[in-house]
């Protein structure tokens, strides 16, 4: 007897994490004698709860399929819902009697750590009720943070569009000849890989930006106050790019020397404005032109700076997923592997999921050099594939075509 997919998305959204719906879709459809219809959750599990089911089978053409892979955001919207600790909990009866309801086989969700955590409890219940549903997580994050993964799909994207951003603030920044700095603030909590693709912004040396700093090695003010120093002794104009994420040696986020930073459902500290107060910083020390820049959104929301290495992967691991539940895996998360060699080549694994929830890849420390202001060449070549390629868009009036729901 045939059985049903169901997928969702969750967390913050990627470039591509569409992509990845695109794979759990077609590669569901290739097994038709398996599978029956596709169901996408609206807003993840939080709107699943709620029955908000959405017929992908149906809905979306073979058209709309391609184009669904090259647009950005999260189709099928997302969520920040946190399931119960406790798995004797009553909304876990309550969620496999929706399954069951929908002759659900396979579920999967799309998505980073907390995602990640979703998938481990929701197949730890299943065991535990000896349910046959196959759970499947598919990564995703741009924060490149997940463990047991050589990367995660978004992070490319991502690293691109970082690079290309910080390159044009670079030319901007050095159009007058007055003393000036630039601070460019980057999302990144903990892990700071994505302010590290600001140094491939870089054309030759003693370009900037001049500095680099990573949440991964302590920040104080008085030791930035002499990089920026030495960094005029080369540049006239500084560019300076930091993770949202930056903390001193006691621990204290930056963001915290003037106001105490939000809490998420996840207990997550909602970090912003750490580049404004270095900004006033070093306007108050230096008295110079300075300004400070926050990419924000722009980062996991755009369409137009991608990596097609990153929209192929991501549609890979989608796919990956549904042969993995096909042949009986649960409770797995798909894994990058990068093959040895000096040719960059990817195939996909499984890890268990219990091993990667609520833990944390953090940039390398022994990428980190000068002093924890600079990165190092292993990033160069771990990073440069995956940034590679454009996609071919479909375009409308000098504008890229998206798919959305109405």
């Amino acid at each position: 007897m045939k059985k049903n997919v169901l997928v969702g998305q969750s967390g913050g959204p990627t470039a591509v994490i569409n992509a990845s719906l695109y794979g759990v879709i077609t590669e569901s459809i290739r097994h038709g004698e398996q599978i029956g219809t596709v169901y996408g959750m609206e807003n993840g599990i939080e709107g699943f709860l709620a029955d908000h089911v959405l017929d992908l089978s149906e809905t979306l053409s073979k058209e709309e399929l391609e184009i669904l892979k090259l647009t950005p955001a999260a189709y099928l919207g997302s969520c920040r819902f946190k399931l119960p600790e406790d798995l004797s909990s009553e909304v876990y009866p309550t969620l496999f009697r929706k399954f069951e309801a929908l002759n659900i086989g396979y579920f999967f969700y799309i998505g980073g750590n907390d995602s990640m955590d979703t998938v481990s409890k929701l197949s730890r219940y299943a065991a535990g009720i000896n349910s046959p549903i196959r759970v499947i997580g598919i990564p995703k994050t741009i924060d490149n943070d997940l463990v047991m993964t050589d990367h995660t799909p978004g992070f490319g994207s991502a690293a691109k569009y970082v690079a290309s951003m910080v390159r044009e603030i670079v030319l901007d920044a050095t159009v007058y000849q007055q003393k000036s700095v630039t601070i460019v603030e980057l999302m990144g909590r903990h892990a700071g890989w994505l302010t590290a693709a600001s140094v491939l912004a870089r054309k030759h040396e003693n370009d900037n930006p001049l500095l680099i700093y990573l949440p991964e090695s302590a920040f104080s003010l008085e030791q930035f106050s002499r990089d920026l120093e030495q960094a005029f002794r080369k540049n006239t104009n500084v560019v300076v790019c930091v993770s949202e994420g930056l903390s001193d040696a006691s621990g204290r986020f930056i963001c915290e020397y003037t106001a105490e930073a939000q809490v998420d459902t996840f207990g997550h500290k909602m970090l912003t404005g750490c580049g404004k107060i270095l900004e006033n910083f070093v306007r108050q020390q230096f008295k110079v032109k300075v300004r400070s820049v926050e990419l924000n959104v722009c980062q996991r929301c755009s369409g137009m700076i991608v990596s097609a290495a990153d929209i192929a992967e991501a549609a890979m691991a989608g796919a990956a997923g549904v042969a993995e539940a096909l042949k009986g895996t649960t409770g797995k998360m798909i894994a990058f592997v990068r093959e040895p060699g000096d040719d960059y080549r990817l195939s996909c694994s499984t890890v268990d999921v219990n091993q990667v929830c609520n833990q944390e890849k953090t940039f390398p420390k022994e990428w980190i050099t000068d002093g924890g202001t600079n990165i190092g060449k292993e990033f160069f070549d771990y990073a440069l594939p995956i940034i590679k390629g454009e996609p071919e868009r479909k375009m409308k009036d000098g504008l890229p075509v998206y798919l959305y729901r109405k």
